[in-house]
């Protein structure tokens, strides 16, 4: 026993110098596992646990190089709990708990749109009909439908809007996308839609939203200099503003997998701290004396970070912009301390940064995407770098290096993508290959040099430049998308598949020695639970207001229509993006016994026997023996036939914050 015993702590003491890139996958476990609690702890488990870990960190201090990473290991997971329970306190404010229909009144605080490319207002300092100032949302989001010529959307201006609002929904069927969840860490308690015009109700007051107003306006410059769509995408790059694309511009990138050129993330932060990097480093090695006596790296480290923050405050902050400025920060910071740049320890560094300010982030695609992309680049170029790759000729090195990014990243984020958003781009490399040396090369410069000759309204000539680079993208992200066969589609998998892909990654880009490629293993378990997904035989709405029964030519739907985002969501997971009224035609294939219990508005007199033991309603339904009742009361559910019955999976059982009783 002694001798198994001796083999872990042989193998983590030959990993010596090279633990540390497994702090962050510490801690983002234990941020998973507070999110996976089936009730929130109280504050003196937080408290307990915070304990733990100094504690287990003050023990691992003094352990061996065997016992000392298990050790940090176990702190840093309780530490991730903690966060993760401590951001969600921070961010806690009221969420309406019913239906509302009347007057609003709030403060324009962000202008973007819809799934459907409905103009879309959030509102702050909200007042509604008959609330108390402690049961008001402090932020609610609307989209404006019919007539709204009246309004000329501005930040900061105050509106009023006779408007629907509601809860934030939950997810359409159990381990989905938890709206609800993702909207208390945005702090919004209400979303909602108005029919009638929004009138603004008092303009806004001289030194607030400064950064916002100036994003607006910045925005504004770009579309007047730069006419069209081509003006929006560069507005979307340049001040994060989507507001004037249109939707079949989103659609043609996504199908080209270039949609995470909007992203204002990684590649755009990048970009710009490496021009202005490049440029003032230029810039001052052509004076002699500046360059023989001044540390010009140090120099344009700074100016880059410089540049860095400020594209951070004018693209708008988003989680996706803050992620990526951590990241750039790091990098430089490493670069003034003359510490290589870019290595697997600053990629860990900035991910327990981001993981510690936004520990809500470790859920989302956004987050996922980033690091794996970031993570597998670092460790192949590392790779190549070890193993000669520098000896390549300088013509070719450029060509290589831009190919083996497109590869590595596409490589890394794929499954990724797939499992969050059902597909993959078949010519995906082709497209970024084409697009993405256009945009390090044109778009971003010449954004950067647009933004700054602005100053002095000369900003034409360079969003000329721009606009060439964009206009390129666009022509290539539509060619690509009509391809036949450009989109395949695939079902969502099940729950363990994402970890276990992660894992394998994690094995083969951070492990050292011949250990490393034991990261396979996981990788191929991940695909073989993938391939033998199996998705639900029935899905029911939140509401009862849906229902999906699996058949032979694919999943049914009760209702051609209404529900839509339901319908299209629960097709989409199950890899057969088919319009719903196709789906619903698909109904006559369900069998009468359950066909003829999904039910409408009924009446509860009505409600006489249950059949096959099961009725779906969307309005309140009374209690009747041997019945499993689904209606306007009950979250969504997943059904699965057993030998035994029914075995049933209801979404947001959790007691958690976000979550209503």
């Amino acid at each position: 026993m002694p001798g198994l015993l001796s083999v872990p702590g042989a193998v983590l003491t030959a990993q010596r110098g090279h633990l540390f890139p497994w702090a962050p996958v510490a801690y983002g476990a234990g941020i998973a596992g507070y999110f996976a609690l089936p009730s929130e702890p109280g504050s003196a488990v937080v408290a307990g646990l915070v304990c733990g870990a100094v504690c287990l960190g003050w023990l691992a201090l003094r352990a061996g190089a065997a016992g000392g990473p298990v050790l940090w290991a176990a702190a840093l997971a309780l530490a991730g709990v903690a966060v993760g329970a401590g951001r969600t306190a921070f961010v806690a404010g009221p969420v309406l708990g019913f239906r509302y229909y009347g007057p609003v009144e709030g403060r324009v605080v962000d202008i973007d749109r819809s799934a459907s490319d409905a103009l879309r207002l959030t509102l702050d300092r909200v007042r509604l009909l008959d609330f108390g100032a402690d049961e008001v949302p402090r932020r609610v989001r609307i989209s404006l439908h019919g007539d709204q010529r009246w309004l000329v959307p501005a930040p900061g201006i105050t509106v009023v809007a006779t408007a629907h609002l509601s809860p934030p929904g939950g997810p359409v069927e159990p381990g989905g996308f938890d709206f609800r969840r993702h909207a208390w860490f945005e702090r919004l308690g209400a979303v909602g839609y108005t029919r009638t015009p929004v009138l603004e109700y008092a303009p806004a007051v001289a030194g607030e939203d400064r950064v916002f107003r100036w994003r607006m306006a910045l925005a504004d410059r770009i579309r007047e200099g730069l006419p069209g769509e081509r003006g929006a995408v560069a507005a979307a790059l340049i001040a994060g503003d989507r507001s004037a694309m249109r939707e079949e511009t989103v659609v043609a990138l996504r199908a080209a997998n270039l949609a995470h050129l909007l992203a204002i993330s990684g590649l755009h932060m990048g970009l710009v701290a490496g021009f202005v990097f490049g440029t003032v480093r230029l810039a001052l090695a052509a004076v002699p004396w500046v360059a023989l006596r001044w540390p010009l790296h140090k120099i344009a480290a700074v100016a880059a970070l410089t540049a860095s923050g400020g594209y951070l405050i004018l693209s708008g902050g988003n989680v996706a912009t803050e992620r990526a400025f951590v990241m750039v920060a790091v990098a430089l910071a490493a670069l003034m301390a003359d510490r290589r740049a870019l290595s697997l320890r600053a990629v860990a560094v900035a991910a327990l940064i981001v993981l510690t300010l936004r520990p809500e982030a470790l859920l989302g695609p956004g987050f996922q995407m980033s690091f794996s992309a970031t993570v597998a680049l670092v460790a192949a170029f590392g790779l190549l770098r070890d193993r000669g790759g520098g000896r390549l000729p300088r013509w070719i090195a450029p060509v290589l290096a831009v190919f083996l990014s497109s590869f590595v990243a596409g490589l890394a984020t794929a499954p990724v993508a797939a499992a969050h958003f059902n597909q993959i781009a078949r010519f995906g490399l082709v497209a970024n290959l084409l697009a993405v040396p256009v945009m390090g090369v044109l778009v971003m410069p010449a954004g950067v040099t647009a933004a700054l000759l602005m100053t002095v309204g000369a900003e034409g000539p360079a969003l000329w430049i721009m606009g060439q680079g964009i206009g390129w993208i666009l022509t290539v992200a539509t060619r690509v998308a009509d391809l036949p066969g450009a989109l395949s589609h695939v079902p969502t998998p099940d729950a363990p598949v994402l970890p276990l892909f992660a894992l394998g990654l994690l094995m083969l880009c951070l492990w050292q020695g011949r250990l490393r490629a034991a990261g396979m293993v996981p990788l191929a378990l991940a695909g073989l639970l993938w391939w033998g997904t199996e998705r639900p035989e029935v899905l029911v709405a939140e509401g009862g207001a849906l229902v999906g029964v699996m058949t032979e030519e694919g999943r049914a739907l009760s209702r051609a229509r209404g529900g839509g985002f339901v319908a299209g969501t629960w097709l989409e997971n199950d890899g057969d993006p088919v319009p719903q009224e196709e789906a619903a035609a698909r109904w006559r294939l369900v069998p009468e016994g359950l066909a003829r219990h999904v039910t409408g508005r009924v009446r509860v007199s009505e409600l006489t026997e249950c059949g096959a033991g099961i009725l779906v309603a969307n309005a309140k339904a009374p209690p009747l023996e041997g019945c499993l009742i689904f209606d306007a009361a009950t979250p969504s559910a997943a059904l699965t036939r057993s030998p035994d019955g029914w075995i049933v999976t209801r979404a947001n059982e959790k007691g958690r914050p976000w979550t209503p009783p």
